[in-house]
């Protein structure tokens, strides 16, 4: 225990005494310890700051998707050449297997008005004479062109066929009767327009007025021409696709066949097997 001296008796007193026990000298009051707490802030806590370098990805990826919903936009509007490479695509297939044709029924007779001088002919063909011939020029062959590959064949007369070999056909802007029509031409009596080309044809010193004029109409809306070979086949290419008249006639000694009939040709190959048909057989 601690001591001190009392400075009024001077005798040794406890330090923790209030006064002295002896003389009764107080001695003064000790302040309690004063207890300093020191208040220690709260950690701080660093945020973590946003990486600027994964920006640049971000960025990188929204310039690429804006640009790929423009393309995709613009692929949406409507492409002349787009569609015509689409069209063309799709309708390939199904035009190499059919073309759309119609044949026109003609009288399997037709009678020959009489004349008062008959003369025997040999087989006539088209083309026209020589200087009203016009010669046309093939359009390369493209992807955006139609090819027309034809077969012709006739019937005989023993119900057999043959190919209609080394005849001229060709594609008109309009069908033969409507040519025909408009070149003012009068159809041989009883027959119809049609017929009455053929029989001029078959007997062109007959009726040559009437041959001359309608082969010169005739010549005036060929868009195409081509010529079977020993098969009865023939091939044109570099045709611009729409629609046209397949015209051609054939012969033998005493009957004839007219062809007449609309083709649509489309962007690639074009088939055509017509049907085999009967001659129109010309009686006296």
């Amino acid at each position: 225990m601690a001591l001190i001296i009392c400075p009024e008796c001077g005798k040794e007193v406890s330090a923790s005494a209030v006064a002295c026990p002896n003389c009764g000298h107080p001695f003064a009051t000790l302040d309690p310890p004063t207890v300093v707490r020191e208040t220690v802030p709260p950690p701080v806590i660093e945020r973590e700051t946003f990486p600027k370098w994964v920006l640049i990805p971000i960025v990188v990826i929204g310039v690429l998707l804006l640009f790929t919903l423009v393309a995709l936009y613009r692929n949406q509007e409507p492409d002349e050449r787009n569609i015509n490479v689409d069209l063309s695509a799709q309708k390939r297939a199904a035009n190499t297997k059919t073309v759309n044709t119609r044949i026109d029924d003609e009288p399997s007779q037709v009678i020959v008005p009489s004349a008062p001088e008959t003369t025997t002919a040999p087989p006539q063909t088209i083309p026209p004479q020589s200087q009203t011939e016009v010669t046309r020029t093939e359009i390369p062959d493209s992807t955006d062109r139609g090819t027309l590959s034809l077969e012709v064949k006739i019937t005989n007369p023993n119900g057999g066929t043959r190919p209609v070999t080394d005849e001229k056909f060709y594609l008109l802007d309009k069908d033969l009767e409507s040519i025909l029509n408009e070149a003012n031409l009068q159809p041989i009596s009883g027959q119809s327009m049609v017929n009455s080309f053929g029989l001029s044809v078959l007997y062109p010193d007959r009726y040559n007025d009437f041959r001359t004029k309608a082969l010169s109409a005739i010549n005036n809306h060929i868009e195409h021409s081509l010529t079977t070979d020993s098969s009865g086949k023939a091939q044109i290419k570099g045709i611009q696709p729409d629609s046209y008249y397949l015209f051609g006639i054939t012969t033998s000694s005493n009957s004839f066949s007219v062809w007449n009939s609309p083709v649509t040709i489309r962007p690639g190959e074009n088939p055509l097997i017509l049907p085999a048909r009967a001659m129109t057989q010309a009686r006296q």
